[in-house]
């Protein structure tokens, strides 16, 4: 026993061990003596896997031993019996996310020791420098976020408090609770995962599986466990090649690492290489989202006999998992419902309608019991509490609401009303990490505004300031050559539309806005983008903007609410499947020159990106977009090209820009029909005719030919097209 750590202390780990629980302890006090009694504590463990966590290695540990928060995720799937979080020394500060990832790795019986300042919370730490947008420097924000944490550990039954000066505290734990018995699965841990794998096995033509559990519940090895008996069957997923194929995706490849750990240790005969599983009779292969969705796309993936298994699904966007449900027989989504990154109750919400829609027999199922630790293991559930990883909106109530620009200082402070808050956001995004709420506290020019009650807020809009550059930062970022931190949307716009004024004008971003799922479709988003844009007009804020994956019911809204897209990235962004989208609305005196100028270069750009580089962009995205440069005008001899072309007498490929002129009236008049998008696509993104084929069920190239000229006649025939005198 090292004399430098109390008995208690060591006791204490002992019961929890016992438990099969885990704890936290918060361990205060100058970065010399909080560094050298956490050696000590990390010096006196029985054995067992620890890891320092610091900018930089203490000396006297191994280098093996030490990891920086910033490569906190490489550890994801690993186990550790001791984490030691440095939030004290030189350079060091908090990382949610880091210290969320790290949390779940723990074993039954370990510690994770967090050293903090003992005024921890009366000012912001070296990690603040990454919420410092220029000019913003890290010491000048606001620490409401540590504040809270220092808080909540000082009042929490569950923390175990070690500071400089005064006792030691140690919860009074619970009687131990019942051990599960174990299941006759000898593959499995818990009833709940052997479950897990029998229905998975037993998958069923369009009968997908919902699979819903807390972290560390074993759902991604139940997914491994699964892969090893398909393989073993050999009976169903035929690939193209005889073979047994299961496609596995996830937003990144390291939240799918214990599957093919589990899959390689079942099947010991095969071939492990990274994230692809390979044996004599079949393969478990992992495709990133837009991988997979290009492919699908392309007709190279999905159709009879495939199959499809999605971890950590929450954190992908419906559009995509919509797409997959389509194209796969027997597809299984897994996802967790309250963990450090995601949620599984919005993705639930948001994806039901479309489960039940499409394939009526879904089925779910939902893992409770943990396998890495027994069952109320305290650091879980303080982990939980101090990064909201459980938060939930308040179900909206028969009152008006009225909106309420928030006060961070107050919100941190109003717990029940923070979390109802951040649970909307968690909800409503595909990807909301413990960082986000951080940053709803202490980011600089950062707003919160709601609509709701005192029960609590029903809908919620973040936005934050960007741009105010002077001219020369704002002509040196356009070439490239200066990156100052934070600005996305305005960097993005000076530097790749080309256009300095977004840089040296100001404007407001909108980061996040959500609404409550029982109070959706009553106006609240439109309600509270109207009070943005006045608050922005008041304070003289030229633009109002957001940048959002490009899927057409997003694109509807925004452009419904009067903004126009001025910028769309060229590839897919790897998390989302989706090429991010940027549009703005002109707001206070210059901003509609603004606007019309970035909208117009884009349009002008537009026609030549879908015929290349967007050549993939979802047609119905694409006909959005198209629309919003207004009607081009056809002269006569147009006219009677498109007449040539609907009554058979001319190819249509010979006055494709008659029929591009034709597609953008027919969009811009409001039609948006799924025939109009597949004419779009061919018009513009050189579609050709196997694809159009596959999407209408036609076969040969007559059939297509005669439905182009059919769509031609349609539109001709629904009314007059522009002359382009009065309109656009």
């Amino acid at each position: 026993m090292n004399a430098e750590v109390p008995d208690d202390l060591l006791a204490c780990q002992a019961r929890l061990e016992e438990r099969r629980w885990r704890g936290l302890v918060w361990l205060t006090g100058e970065v010399a003596d909080a560094s050298r009694r956490a050696l000590a504590l990390w010096h006196a463990r029985p054995g067992g896997a620890a890891l320092w966590v610091s900018p930089e290695p203490p000396t006297s540990l191994e280098a093996e031993d030490w990891l920086p928060p910033a490569k906190a995720r490489t550890r994801l799937g690993g186990e550790h019996d001791l984490i030691v979080y440095d939030a004290v020394s030189s350079g060091a500060g908090f990382d949610p996310d880091a210290f969320g990832a790290l949390a779940g790795t723990l074993r039954a019986g370990g510690l994770l020791v967090l050293l903090t300042p003992a005024d921890w919370g009366g000012r912001p730490d070296a990690d603040y420098t990454r919420l410092a947008a220029h000019p913003w420097r890290a010491e000048q924000l606001s620490a409401h976020y540590l504040d809270r944490l220092a808080h909540l550990l000082a009042a929490s039954p569950r923390a175990i408090r070690w500071p400089a000066e005064g006792a030691l505290a140690i919860p009074d734990w619970p009687e131990v609770a019942p051990v599960e018995s174990l299941p006759d699965d000898p593959d499995c841990l818990t009833r709940d995962q052997a479950e897990a794998v029998a229905r998975l096995v037993r998958l069923r033509r369009r009968r997908p599986l919902v699979l819903t559990a807390d972290r560390g519940r074993g759902k991604t090895a139940a997914l491994g466990i699964a892969c090893a008996r398909l393989l073993a069957q050999g009976e169903r997923g035929q690939g193209k090649e005889g073979e047994t194929e299961i496609l596995v995706t996830a937003p990144r490849p390291a939240a799918v690492a214990g599957l093919f750990e589990r899959l390689a240790a079942l099947r010991p005969e095969g071939r492990r290489h990274g994230n692809r599983f390979e044996e004599a009779g079949g393969r478990v292969v992992f495709l990133a989202p837009d991988e997979l969705s290009a492919r699908v796309e392309r007709l190279d993936a999905g159709g009879a006999g495939a199959w499809l298994l999605v971890d950590e699904a929450a954190a992908i966007p419906a559009g995509m998992l919509g797409q997959w449900l389509a194209a796969f027989p027997r597809i299984a989504f897994a996802t967790t419902v309250h963990g450090y990154e995601g949620a599984g109750r919005g993705f639930a919400l948001r994806f039901r309608e479309r489960l039940e829609r499409l394939t009526p027999e879904w089925r779910e199922w939902h893992l409770a019991a943990p396998i890495r630790w027994a069952p109320d293991d305290p650091l879980e559930a303080l982990t939980a509490r101090l990064l909201m990883l459980d938060a939930e909106p308040t179900p909206p109530t028969g009152e008006a609401p009225e909106w309420r620009l928030e006060s961070p200082r107050t919100l941190a402070r109003d717990e029940p009303r923070l979390r109802t808050l951040f649970g909307l956001l968690v909800q409503a995004h595909y990807r909301t990490t413990p960082s986000d709420l951080r940053r709803l506290l202490d980011g600089p020019d950062t707003r919160l505004t709601t609509l709701g009650n005192d029960a609590g807020p029903q809908a919620v809009v973040v936005s934050a300031d960007e741009g105010g550059f002077d001219a020369a930062l704002a002509e040196r970022v356009a070439r490239g050559e200066r990156r100052p931190r934070g600005h996305l949307m305005a960097q993005s716009l000076a530097a790749h539309a080309g256009v300095r004024e977004a840089l040296s004008g100001r404007l407001r971003r909108v980061l996040r806005i959500a609404v409550h799922p029982a109070a959706r479709r009553r106006g609240l988003g439109r309600r509270l983008l109207a009070v943005e844009r006045q608050a922005a007009r008041e304070a003289g804020i030229a633009l109002l903007g957001a940048s959002f994956g490009a899927e057409p019911g997003l694109l509807a809204f925004w452009q419904a609410q009067g903004f126009r897209a001025v910028r769309l990235g060229l590839t897919r962004e790897a998390a989302t499947g989706e090429h991010a989208l940027m549009v703005v609305a002109p707001a206070a005196e210059g901003g509609e020159a603004l606007a019309k100028r970035l909208a117009d270069r884009f349009q002008s750009l537009l026609p030549s990106l879908l015929a290349f580089e967007l050549r993939e962009l979802d047609s119905a995205v694409a006909l959005a977009l198209l629309a919003e440069g207004g009607p081009r005008p056809l002269d006569d001899e147009a006219r009677r090209d498109l007449a040539d072309v609907a009554h058979g007498h001319r190819e249509p490929a010979l006055v494709r820009p008659a029929v591009q002129a034709l597609v953008i009236d027919a969009a811009w008049r409001g039609a948006r029909d799924e025939a109009l998008a597949l004419l779009a696509a061919w018009a513009f993104q050189g579609r050709g005719t196997a694809w159009l084929a596959a999407r209408l069920g036609l076969s040969g190239s007559k059939a297509v030919e005669a439905w182009r000229r059919e769509q031609v006649a349609r539109r001709l025939s629904a009314g007059a097209l522009s002359s382009g005198e009065g309109e656009g």
